[in-house]
């Protein structure tokens, strides 16, 4: 492997690495997106006060079980498989989908599956004194959630949260086996063409490494704006003595 040849291969096939990076982006970023969304419905879906022996206690603690059925599959499953269900299960079924629509379908519920627990985590630690004093000014519990403990809960699992959107970005390589011309893809049809399969993958590994690592570096700058400046002034005043 020299650097005459990776070079030799990047000229040569760089709208193809580009095309697949591309992919990759939208991809991770669109579906971790959606996946953050579901946590957050999921978060406050699993935290909505009832009744004990009412209709709607039932229906919520049979919706709340389908949700966590939900969120035990798609843990316990590679995504791999996930992939494969969903594409060509449905395609059985006469349900011929989009394949990047697919792959922002399973990336993005794999996501949110994960997502759930991440905004459960975050709800669970806003402390109870929030709750109490919001029920007090009249909030219901939707509005407690939007106003009050979710944006205290985005603040705290950012970094989980762009953790996640690392994963995504390497994870979408598993998406290659129903053809989804994300950068694993591409590479591959530039290895097989030159049949340089470890410069090739190498100059993709840069590649992921260059996206990943630009995704925390913003990520951790989107942290520190949100923390606020690291030290305030504090103005002093002074009153005069008649």
């Amino acid at each position: 492997m020299s650097l005459e040849t990776i070079l030799s291969i990047l000229q040569n096939n760089w709208p193809m690495f580009l095309r697949g990076a591309y992919m990759t982006l939208a991809i991770a970023i669109i579906s971790t997106i959606i996946g953050a969304l579901i946590g957050f419905f999921i978060g406050i879906m699993h935290t909505i006060p009832v009744r004990k022996r009412s209709i709607k206690s039932v229906v919520l603690k049979v919706f709340n079980f389908l949700l966590t059925v939900y969120v035990e599959v798609f843990r316990g499953t590679p995504m791999i498989v996930q992939a494969m269900v969903v594409f060509y299960g449905l395609y059985a079924y006469g349900i011929e989908l989009d394949r990047f629509v697919a792959a922002l379908v399973v990336v993005g519920l794999n996501t949110g599956a994960y997502m759930a627990e991440i905004v459960r985590g975050g709800i669970v630690s806003v402390d109870k004194g929030q709750y109490e004093a919001a029920q007090a000014i009249g909030m219901n519990h939707f509005q407690i959630m939007i106003y009050v403990v979710l944006p205290q809960v985005a603040r705290n699992i950012l970094p989980a949260t762009g953790n996640q959107l690392v994963m995504n970005i390497k994870d979408t390589a598993v998406l290659n086996v129903i053809s989804v011309t994300e950068l694993f893809f591409q590479t591959k049809s530039v290895a097989g063409a030159n049949f340089k399969f470890a410069e090739s993958f190498f100059i993709a590994s840069c590649i992921y490494l260059i996206m990943t690592f630009t995704a925390t570096r913003l990520l951790r700058w989107m942290e520190r704006k949100l923390d606020g400046p690291n030290s305030y002034k504090v103005e002093q005043t002074t009153t005069k003595e008649n």
